[in-house]
């Protein structure tokens, strides 16, 4: 791009080119290529939903379908975890290229969001699969997912710009945040139902954002209605305050990242 081109069209030109990167490089010299982007949350929803449904019994009377159940907060959760991951060591894999060029830095953890919300986007064609599979026809609130998106992707990308700025000082987090997802796998109800919880832990999950993003999803497709006001309230709070927290530390770091890295 010409240095005459102003810096938003140009870190816009950027993002383009290193999604499309990403795109090519995740699924070069595979045989399946993007279809895996399907076949994964089909064959971990398989997997789950047998383990789950018949050796623990976890489903229950109140879940319409428990594999659509299952594969709706799977990948919602993945979407972030991906995001998160990929986002957190964004900063660090692009040293050679930052100690070079002039660039927007916050550009490479929020391509890394972008490019999970692409995968997120073919991995609903699986769940379409399954919605139409066990007799679950979508409905007009399924139009109501770009409003989800516009949630956790504010979030994502707010906890991807902490965590990549964490990163760069602080080595250790990028090993720590691998617990810290599986904790927070297990603290989501993902896979059980909300019934299970005792009291204590309903309390607690109010604090959770990844239990409303998945509450928000699941309503739209799985129970097919129309989320309250409290949970659109919710979730964008969620979304405006960690989005708010990932660019007041990352504004606040960025200039000494090309000391560290």
């Amino acid at each position: 791009m010409s240095a005459w081109y102003p810096d938003r069209q140009k870190s816009v030109y950027i993002l383009r080119q290193l999604v499309l990167r990403d795109f090519k490089l995740k699924y070069r010299r595979s045989i399946l290529g993007v279809l895996w982007s399907v076949l994964n949350p089909l064959l971990m929803m398989t997997v789950m939903a047998a383990v789950f449904s018949t050796m623990m019994r976890f489903s229950s009377d109140s879940i319409p379908s428990y594999p659509l159940y299952i594969i709706l907060g799977n990948v919602a959760f993945s979407l972030m975890s991906d995001s998160t991951s990929q986002g957190m060591g964004s900063i660090i894999g692009a040293a050679s290229l930052l100690k070079k060029v002039r660039i927007k830095r916050w550009v490479f953890p929020l391509e890394k969001v972008l490019f999970s919300m692409v995968n997120f986007a073919l991995s609903l064609v699986a769940v379409l699969i399954v919605m139409l599979a066990v007799g679950v026809l979508p409905t007009w609130t399924a139009l109501l997912l770009p409003l989800f998106l516009v949630y956790i992707g504010m979030f994502c990308a707010g906890l991807a710009l902490l965590l990549s700025s964490l990163a760069v000082f602080f080595r250790d987090v990028m090993h720590l945040w691998g617990v810290v997802l599986t904790a927070w796998t297990y603290a989501t109800p993902l896979f059980y139902p909300v019934e299970i919880l005792p009291n204590w832990m309903l309390v607690v999950e109010r604090f959770n954002p990844m239990y409303h993003f998945v509450n928000y999803i699941r309503t739209l497709l799985l129970y097919q209605q129309v989320p309250s006001l409290a949970l659109n309230g919710a979730c964008a709070l969620c979304g405006a305050l960690m989005l708010a927290l990932g660019l007041i530390v990352f504004r606040k770091t960025e200039r000494r990242f090309i000391l560290f890295i």
